[in-house]
């Protein structure tokens, strides 16, 4: 059974910073890319960064490039989000989730499993 589960999440500040984790369980790691999304009250949710299952290549939405770093430790089926230079647009529930094909999707349809998401908040 695959699980997916985020941690990390919390208050921060406007210009802080925070770390997000998903650990993966259940499933080939290194053969899965990972992704994460968020979706704000009142909105979609919608694509954040991924990550190809080895590591070598990223994407990211506008939004959050040069601001956000996603990386992955294979060792540890853990999938990290790195969030700096933080604004209240950001405030929304993160969840990873994970895609078995190499292609870069950022739509979440392509994505086979997901987290139960952690609340990010960012006060003015």
């Amino acid at each position: 059974q695959v699980q997916l589960v985020e941690s990390g999440g919390g208050l921060v500040q406007a210009g802080g910073s925070l770390r997000l984790s998903c650990a993966a369980s259940g499933l080939t790691f290194n053969s899965w890319a990972m992704a994460w999304f968020r979706q704000a009250p009142g909105k979609e949710r919608e694509f954040v960064s991924r990550i190809s299952g080895s590591g070598r290549v990223t994407n990211y939405a506008d939004s959050v490039k040069g601001r956000f770093t996603i990386f992955r430790e294979n060792a540890k089926n853990t999938v990290y989000l790195q969030m700096n230079s933080l604004n209240p647009e950001d405030t929304a529930v993160y969840y990873c989730a994970a895609d078995r094909t190499p292609v870069i999707h950022t739509a979440q349809r392509y994505y086979d499993y997901w987290g139960q998401g952690t609340q990010v908040t960012v006060s003015p």
